[in-house]
C-alpha cells in the first residue's frame, strides 16, 4: 500500500538486465521484508488499455474475486471499468473504492435473499440467475430488476471448469427469459463463462454461437435482448517460454461478435485473471535448507497456505525465479507451514541457494493473495503498491 520512489521502475526493470532487476527485488525486500508482493498500477492500467484496444465493442467488468485489493479496485475505478462482484461484502468493497451502483453485476446465480435486499438497498439493480427458483427469489425481493440468464457452455482446455456448478442449459434459457417476463423482472441478456484461464478460443465462438440462436429466438418472442456478458476466461502467461494467447483469442472473439450480432448489442466481459494477473510479482526468501532424497530442499517464507494459494486452489502453475547465478541441480521447495501439503514445487532447477537469498514469482496477481490464509500464524506476503 506503500509507494516508494526506490521502485519506480520495478515493472521496467523486471524485463530489463539481471542486474538492475536483482537490485530492485533487493531493495524492495530490504524495504518491506519478506514475503512481499509489488503490484504495479502501471501494469494494472495496461491491461485495461490492452483489452479494450482488442476488444472495443466489449465493456470490461472486472472480477473482483480475482484481488479485491482496495488500492487494485481504485485503480479500475480511476480507468472506468465495470465490476463483477459475487457477494455483498465485495459490492461494498466497490462502492467505497469509488465506482456507482450502475457499474456493479451482481454475477452469482445463487444469491442469498438477505443479499438481494442488499443489492436493492445499494442501487444493483442487474443480476444473474441460472434456475427457476432464483427467479423466484429475485422477483419477490428485488422486483423490476434487470436479469441476464446464464447458460452452460463448453469448458473444454480451460484451467478450471466453470460450467459443472453453474448455467442453465441452453434449451432451457428461453423458458426461463419468458418466465422472467411473467415475474415482472426485465429480461435483459444472456450470460455465459468459458472457464477459468481459456486456452481453446473455440469455446467463445461456441459460446457466441448458442448465445445469438437465443438472441434470435428472444426477438421472435418480442423479449428482445441487448445486453450479452461474455464472461472471462481471458489467458495470461505464467512462464516465460509460453504462447500469449489473448491477441488470437479478442481477435475470434470479435470476428464472431460482428458476424452474429446486431450494433445495438451491448457486450460485457468479467475479466479477472487478465487483469489483475500480470501486475504482480512475489518476493521470498530462503529461510532454511536441507538435503533430503539426495536432493536440495529449500524452505521459503511463504507457501500453498499463503499467496501461492493459487496452486492449490485456482490449479495455477507459476515459475520459479531467482536472484542468484550457477550450474543448477534438480531442487524441492517448500513453504514455511509445518504442514506437508506445503510443498510448493519438486524437481526445480536452480543453483545451490543460501539462506535469505530470493526467490520470486511473475504474474501472480490473480487468485494469490485474495485466498491466502495465516495458518500456523504466518502472515502472507506484505502487498505494496507500486507506479
Amino acid at each position: 500500500m506503500q509507494e516508494k520512489g526506490t521502485f519506480a521502475t520495478l515493472p521496467a526493470l523486471m524485463k530489463k538486465a539481471s542486474n538492475s532487476r536483482d537490485r530492485a527485488l533487493r531493495r524492495l525486500v530490504q524495504e518491506h521484508g519478506s514475503p512481499v508482493m509489488a503490484i504495479s498500477r502501471a501494469a494494472l492500467k495496461n491491461q485495461v488499455r490492452r483489452f479494450r484496444t482488442q476488444l472495443p465493442r466489449v465493456q470490461p467488468f472486472y472480477a473482483i474475486k480475482a484481488n479485491p485489493h482496495p488500492e487494485v479496485l481504485k485503480t479500475f475505478v480511476a480507468c472506468g471499468t465495470g465490476f463483477d462482484v459475487a457477494s455483498i461484502a465485495e459490492m461494498d468493497a466497490v462502492l467505497a473504492a469509488g465506482a456507482k451502483p450502475t457499474q456493479i453485476v451482481y454475477a452469482n446465480t445463487i444469491k442469498p435473499v438477505e443479499s438481494i435486499r442488499g443489492a436493492v438497498e445499494r442501487g444493483v439493480g442487474l443480476m444473474t440467475f441460472d434456475s427457476e427458483y432464483e427467479l423466484a427469489k429475485i422477483a419477490e425481493h428485488a422486483p423490476g430488476s434487470r436479469v441476464l440468464a446464464r447458460i452452460k457452455v463448453p469448458n473444454i482446455g480451460s484451467v478450471v471448469e466453470l460450467s459443472l456448478k453453474f448455467g442453465a442449459d441452453p434449451s432451457d434459457a428461453m423458458e426461463l427469459l419468458i418466465k422472467a417476463h411473467r415475474l415482472g423482472l426485465k429480461p435483459t441478456g444472456v450470460s455465459f463463462h468459458v472457464g477459468s484461464q481459456c486456452t481453446q478460443r473455440e469455446n467463445y465462438i461456441q459460446a457466441l454461437e448458442l448465445a445469438s440462436i437465443l438472441f434470435r429466438d428472444a426477438r421472435l418472442k418480442q423479449i428482445p435482448l441487448d445486453i450479452l456478458d461474455i464472461g472471462g476466461g481471458f489467458p495470461i502467461r505464467h512462464f516465460d517460454n509460453e504462447e500469449d494467447l489473448f491477441d488470437s483469442t479478442s481477435r475470434a472473439i470479435t470476428q464472431e461478435i460482428e458476424r452474429l450480432f446486431d450494433q445495438n448489442v451491448r457486450f460485457m466481459a468479467e475479466p479477472g485473471r487478465f487483469f489483475a494477473g500480470p501486475a504482480a510479482t512475489l518476493v521470498m526468501r530462503v529461510i532454511g535448507k536441507a538435503i533430503r532424497e539426495n536432493k536440495h530442499w529449500y524452505y521459503l517464507d511463504d507457501g500453498v497456505y499463503g499467496t501461492l494459494s493459487g496452486m492449490i486452489f485456482d490449479h495455477a502453475k507459476y515459475q520459479f525465479k531467482v536472484t542468484r547465478t550457477g550450474r543448477t541441480q534438480l531442487s524441492t521447495i517448500a513453504g514455511p507451514t509445518c504442514d506437508s501439503l506445503d510443498i510448493i514445487a519438486r524437481g526445480e532447477e536452480m543453483p545451490e541457494l543460501e539462506l535469505g537469498d530470493i526467490v520470486y514469482v511473475e504474474n501472480c496477481g490473480a487468485y494469490s493473495s485474495a485466498s491466502a490464509t495465516s495458518f500456523n500464524g504466518l502472515a502472507p506476503a506484505k502487498i505494496v503498491m507500486v507506479p
